[in-house]
């Protein structure tokens, strides 16, 4: 029941508003209209793209059909190559395959990816010889194809044989191995001429195209056109040569006259069917129209004076012109005056209007009853229900009777209070404004500066950019003057007068002209610019003559009085004469210069700061040149100089310093700092407790770089250390010389002897061949401290990156005989791509010398096992060597296991030497060999390697 409520009072509001019905007569009927054109047109769309997706299919299933023609061909083509990979019958099947398929321009096999078999040969001998694996644009396709080891189609191409064409290649693999591959060659025209042959091209556009493999940019075959670029296209890809086949619609009109002219049709019938209803429900709406504005009308005139008198802003009255007596009020005059109607109704207007009032409010109503004032308009004052007395501006409207006499006043009253409580104040602030002013003790100068601006807007400067103004005003010194001319001086105080030593404003006024000069010239200018940005104050320092001509440093300060933003017609100017305060500055500034000039000429960082964070409030501009980094960087931050110390000296320098600062001591240290390159650099640091009125607050000291100083000390220490150890090794070489050759002269010497002593001939022969045997061990000796000396002098010493596999294989190869010999096992646990920069005849040396030993001592109760690892111990690279062998005792020989000709078995091979000259080429190459062993157990050497 609701909703057909609705709907009643739906069609009736419809009714009501024929425009409105018939708009929407017409809407609903266009809808409709549109709905089925669009439907029309969206069926003939889609049977046009269908046609082009079924089109663009048969082009690929064309294609597609000479694709699998050609596959079949070249695997034809590969099995007539025999095991030898020579092709059987070439020509003669290359011929039939041609005829069977009419695509196919020529045939070619191409072993190892030089061609080298074509048919037919005429026409393609420039093709014979091409090797395709090393031939850029040919290469990628073709590895392509023997990764993917199917047939793959390159190209369009430009033939060596001359034209464009597509060449299908497919690897062929003899035993696993990689033959060639057995190709096809298809003209581009005629593959297209074959797939496109049934597409009707006046409708369509047809392109081909591919995606470069080297350039990775898609590549047209077919002529490019533009024209078609925003027209709806379909596309295939052929992943056999990863082309794409692209089709699109010349036209695509779909918009034809069997669907515009029934739309169009339908359209104009319901705008015409929207337009009769239109007509139709007008003339009832037009009535109710004309009946409604009538009632209106009659309304307004009867409530039109009622709304007027009873609500109005303002206060109206009724009052009786002989009697003064109130007829009629309204509540706002209620509310003005504090009485309600009643009783306002009971009283004349003279009983609240003000005594001071009645006698001019008397001299008005004989001028209205004499004609001589129509309509007056008057300021008065009444009194209140409560005693206030009130201003209000009294409009009085005249009713006249036939004979030209008032029989009632109607008077608007409006609250005027604020407004006279407001001029009032004026006065007051007008007059305390004079007294200020004049008793100001600095000079003031109030000036109209409204011609001024009415100038800047006539010259287009308002609003302007404050370069723009300022550049105008310094290229046309002329338009300056002119302004100046147009500021009006109103008043001066008497401060003025004494500041430009003058005596009267008149002497002032007169000679205005003497203060004009090129420095106030530019301060007039920061003025004229400060209005075009439309600013109410401005504030800036200036330099101005008095009238002896003398310059002053004035502290200039311009502002406009409250109310006049607008115009400019009063504005108050202030030149506070601030020269002797300049002086002072200026001398403070030379003894900063001074001081700071004095600073920098100290080879080191001056530099004050807090004593409780060691936050800076100083830093000469030494630390630039020092550390790199600007007095600014370095105060931006409390805690910079703690978080730039070295981090390895950090804590100790905090921690020195705060002790030291507790106790109130001066103190001199020594720390690292980084600079902004990332340099450490060596400081040392003279602090000094700053003191005021005997107590600490805060200090300052002088930080010298000391670099080169620590870098000598170091290198001097090196250079102690280097000669300590050269000592050493000198003594110790010394010792190992004088024991070793006293031992074989001792020999010598002493066989010598009896050779002198013998008798026999056959006894001096033995002797001699003894001497022979001492000879040979003297020499060994020597071939053995020649090594040494070679091996501490570095002679010859050159570093490679050589593979630890390889020089690992090549010691097991040398010793091949003796592992077989003690059925030894070697695990070696390197990776692959371990490279280390060391010499290769020292690499080789120690890896003899360690291996040899762990098989030589192998234990007689088990096999030997070694085991050969590669660890990272401290951020050194460690070759680790274990076995399981009969050990060393450390507990004895742990001093002397390095040491030349020392042996710790009964073993008749130990000779002493192995270990001594592994030691030493070890530590020729910077690095160290450290040995652990248990007797019976087995022996590690890790060899650390830098």
């Amino acid at each position: 029941m609701t909703s057909k409520n609705y709907r009643l009072k739906f069609f009736r509001w419809l009714i009501a508003k024929p425009k409105t019905a018939g708009l929407f007569t017409f809407l609903l009927l266009s809808t409709i209209v549109g709905f089925i054109g669009f439907q029309q047109y969206k069926i003939a769309k889609d049977d046009h793209q269908l046609a082009m997706r079924n089109t663009l299919h048969v082009i690929h299933q064309n294609i597609e059909q000479s694709l699998k023609s050609s596959y079949t061909s070249t695997l034809t083509l590969a099995l007539t190559i025999n095991d030898q990979g020579i092709p059987e019958d070439f020509d003669t099947i290359s011929k039939k395959l041609l005829h069977s398929n009419l695509p196919l321009s020529a045939i070619e096999l191409v072993p190892q990816g030089v061609i080298k078999y074509v048919y037919p040969m005429k026409g393609n001998e420039a093709a014979i010889g091409l090797n395709i694996l090393e031939t850029p644009y040919l290469k990628e396709e073709a590895l392509q194809s023997i990764e993917n080891q199917k047939m793959y189609f390159a190209g369009p191409i430009d033939l060596k044989q001359g034209g464009t064409g597509i060449v299908g290649r497919l690897p062929v693999f003899l035993r696993g191995n990689f033959w060639g591959f057995s190709a096809v060659i298809i003209k581009l025209e005629d593959l297209l001429k074959s797939s496109v042959a049934y597409v009707d091209l006046s409708k369509y556009y047809f392109q081909f195209s591919k995606v470069d493999p080297i350039t990775n940019k898609e590549v047209y075959f077919l002529p490019i056109e533009n024209n078609f670029s925003n027209n709806y296209s379909v596309s295939l890809v052929i992943p056999d040569g990863n082309w794409k086949l692209e089709l699109t619609a010349k036209k695509q009109h779909y918009l034809s006259a069997a669907i515009l002219i029934p739309t169009l049709l339908g359209l104009f019938l319901a705008g015409l069917f929207g337009f009769l209803i239109t007509l139709i429900l007008k003339k009832p709406a037009e009535l109710q129209l004309l009946i409604n504005q009538q009632a209106e009308k009659l309304l307004k005139s009867e409530i039109k004076f009622k709304t007027i008198f009873d609500h109005a802003a303002v206060g109206i009255t009724n009052v009786d012109a002989i009697t003064g007596k109130f007829i009629e009020v309204n509540s706002q005059f209620c509310k003005l005056v504090g009485y309600t109607k009643k009783e306002l109704k009971e009283k004349t207007y003279h009983s609240i209007t003000h005594p001071d009032d009645l006698l001019n409010d008397a001299n008005i109503n004989f001028q209205v009853k004499q004609g001589l004032v129509r309509d007056p308009s008057i300021e008065k004052r009444y009194l209140t229900k409560e005693g206030n007395i009130i201003w209000v501006n009294l409009s009085v409207s005249p009713l006249w009777n036939n004979n030209e006499n008032p029989t009632s006043n109607i008077a608007v009253t409006q609250d005027i209070t604020l407004r006279k409580e407001a001029e009032e104040l004026t006065k007051k602030t007008e007059i305390r404004f004079k007294s200020l002013f004049e008793d100001s003790p600095l000079p003031l100068w109030e000036e109209d500066f409204s011609e001024v601006k009415k100038q800047l807007h006539f010259l287009g400067l308002m609003a302007e950019s404050e370069e723009k103004v300022t550049a105008y005003f310094r290229q046309n010194p002329n338009e300056v003057e002119k302004c100046i001319t147009l500021v009006k001086v109103i008043n001066v105080n008497q401060e003025c007068l004494r500041f430009n030593n003058v005596d009267t404003k008149t002497a002032l006024f007169t000679n205005l002209n003497t203060f004009i000069n090129e420095e106030s010239i530019e301060t007039f200018i920061h003025q004229l610019v400060a209005i075009t940005q439309g600013k109410k104050n401005l504030n800036l320092e200036a330099i101005i003559r008095n009238s002896e001509g003398l310059s002053r440093n004035i502290n200039l300060r311009w502002n406009i009085i409250s109310g006049y933003e607008d115009t400019l017609e009063r504005v108050i100017v202030s030149t506070e004469d601030i020269t002797e305060r300049k002086n002072t500055e200026k001398k403070i500034i030379d003894s900063q210069k001074q001081i700071e000039s004095l600073i920098n000429t100290i080879d080191g960082i001056v530099w004050e700061s807090d004593i409780i964070n060691f936050s800076f409030s100083f830093i000469s501009k030494k630390v630039e040149g020092i550390l790199g980094y600007t007095p600014q960087e370095w105060l931006a931050s409390e805690t910079f100089w703690v978080d730039h110390i070295y981090p390895e000296d950090r804590e100790s320098t905090v921690k020195y310093c705060a002790s030291q600062t507790s106790q109130n001591l001066d103190h001199d240290f020594e720390y690292r700092m980084v600079s902004k390159d990332e340099r450490i650099v060596w400081l040392r640091d003279i602090v000094s407790i700053v003191y005021e009125d005997d107590k600490a607050i805060g200090l300052r000291g002088v930080m010298i770089d000391i670099t080169k100083n620590k870098e000598s000390e170091e290198d001097l220490n090196n250079s102690f250390n280097l000669v300590t150890e050269q000592n050493k090794r000198l003594l110790n070489f010394s010792y190992i010389v004088s024991h070793n050759l006293r031992s074989h002269t001792s020999n010598i010497t002493s066989i010598i002897s009896l050779i002198e002593m013998s008798d026999s001939e056959e006894e001096k022969n033995d002797l001699l061949l003894l001497i022979k045997s001492v000879s040979n061990s003297l020499n060994e000796t020597m071939l053995h401290l020649n090594e040494v000396i070679n091996i501490r002098n570095n002679i010859g010493l050159v570093s490679e990156s050589v593979n630890l596999n390889q020089y690992i294989e090549a010691a097991q190869n040398v010793l091949s005989e003796q592992i077989t010999a003690k059925k030894a096992t070697i695990l070696t646990q390197i990776p692959s791509d371990v490279v280390v920069n060391y010499n290769p005849a020292y690499l080789e040396s120690v890896l003899y010398n360690i291996l040899s030993n762990s098989i030589r001592y192998s234990h007689p109760d088990r096999l030997p096992i070694i085991n050969i690892k590669w660890l990272i111990e401290d951020e050194m690279n460690v070759l680790q060597i274990s076995d399981n062998g009969i050990g060393i005792d450390l507990v004895k020989n742990a001093d002397k296991i390095f040491g030349m000709y020392k042996t710790f078995s009964n073993n008749p091979e130990s000779k002493g030497i192995g270990l001594f000259i592994t030691k030493n080429q070890i530590d020729a190459m910077n690095g160290a060999i450290t040995v652990n062993s248990i007797p019976n157990e087995g022996t590690t050497f890790k060899i650390y390697i830098r």
